[in-house]
């Protein structure tokens, strides 16, 4: 019985041993899926989709350092300025085709001490605008920010809020916009415009018909860019015409302007330009006088690296009953 009962006591002491050691026992979670960053190459590339959500997002932007030149005794004969710039494009895919979103933030960067810019330091949004489809609401640069290559010409932009449809079919690009030209100011004055493009590509030369109407001023300007591969670059051609005061056009009654970009080598382009403006002033809202003005110039565009770029820019200008002058700018630019 003795040895009976020894053994039974030592089998219930040790299962009360599991027992609690089983109770004490740490065990460890599971650890939770981690979501990996995924590549979107659904809208291009750059493009990474957001954790958790099927929305994808691309990141670019650039640093730029920049000296301006000027010789004129009313401006300021040298400045430095240093500039910076982040986009955010948002896509994703819907019903009713693809869902867009933009935010570029920017900010220049002076001597503040020379009052030559009244946002510096100061971030602003560069634009901001959602799409769906061909359908864009927002705040941003519009058609007339289009130019040729090159620094040599002025051709009209314009920052605004918009709102409006294009059309696209293959190369072939129509499009209409309502514009607040102005900016906003609380009273009943018409600040509306009305724009609307047209553009393509046919055997070779890209062309874009654009036509603007200020509703406020009754006037409005029209434009013409063709673009077409000669040789080892690329000539390029404009002409506006504008038909009084308006806020799409209003430097010259009309004006022409062209360039050539030569590619040099992979990494050197070299574009000379020219422009003419034909009756420069206003008086009320109309274009009067005989006074033109024509800038011929040459731009220098060297890349140093993958995402690292320099340009050089050096114009003269010579205009009716006005001193001739000199500008240009050195530019650094690192891109991502």
């Amino acid at each position: 019985m003795k040895i009976r009962a020894l053994i039974l006591s030592s089998a219930a002491a040790l299962s009360f041993g599991t027992v609690a050691h089983s109770a004490d026992a740490i065990v460890a979670a599971e650890p939770e899926p981690m979501e990996y960053v995924r590549v979107c190459d659904a809208f291009g590339t750059g493009y990474f989709y957001i954790p958790g959500t099927e929305t994808c997002l691309k990141i670019t932007g650039y640093i730029r350092f920049q000296v301006d030149v000027d010789e004129r005794d009313s401006s300021a004969n040298w400045n430095a300025r240093t500039r910076g710039l982040v986009t955010f494009d948002s896509k994703s895919d819907t019903e009713y085709g693809p869902l867009g979103g933009t935010i570029t933030i920017r900010a220049w960067a002076d001597d503040s001490s020379n009052n030559l810019n009244a946002n510096d330091g100061q971030v602003e949004i560069d634009e901001a605008f959602l799409t769906l489809g061909g359908f864009r609401a927002g705040y941003g640069y519009n058609y007339w920010d289009t130019d040729i290559a090159g620094e040599t010409d002025s051709l009209g932009s314009n920052r605004i809020n918009q709102i409006g449809y294009e059309y696209s079919a293959g190369s072939l690009k129509a499009g209409i916009f309502l514009d607040e030209l102005n900016s906003p100011t609380f009273t009943n004055n018409d600040t509306l415009g009305v724009e609307g493009q047209v553009s393509g590509e046919f055997n070779g030369i890209a062309a874009a018909l654009l036509g603007g109407y200020d509703i406020d001023n009754e006037n409005g300007a029209v434009r013409l860019i063709a673009t077409a591969a000669i040789g080892p670059g690329t000539l390029s051609l404009a002409g506006i015409y504008a038909s009084g005061q308006n806020n799409y056009y209003n430097e010259a009654e009309w004006t022409v302007a062209t360039s050539y970009e030569l590619s040099v080598n992979d990494k050197f382009k070299v574009t000379p330009g020219f422009q003419y403006w034909d009756t420069i002033d206003i008086v009320g809202d109309d274009f009067s006088g005989d006074r033109n003005k024509w800038q011929a110039g040459v731009t220098l565009d060297y890349a140093v690296t993958q995402g690292l770029a320099a340009r050089i820019s050096a114009q003269y200008t010579d205009e009716d009953r006005a001193d001739d002058y000199f500008s240009g700018f050195f530019r650094l630019q690192r891109s991502f």
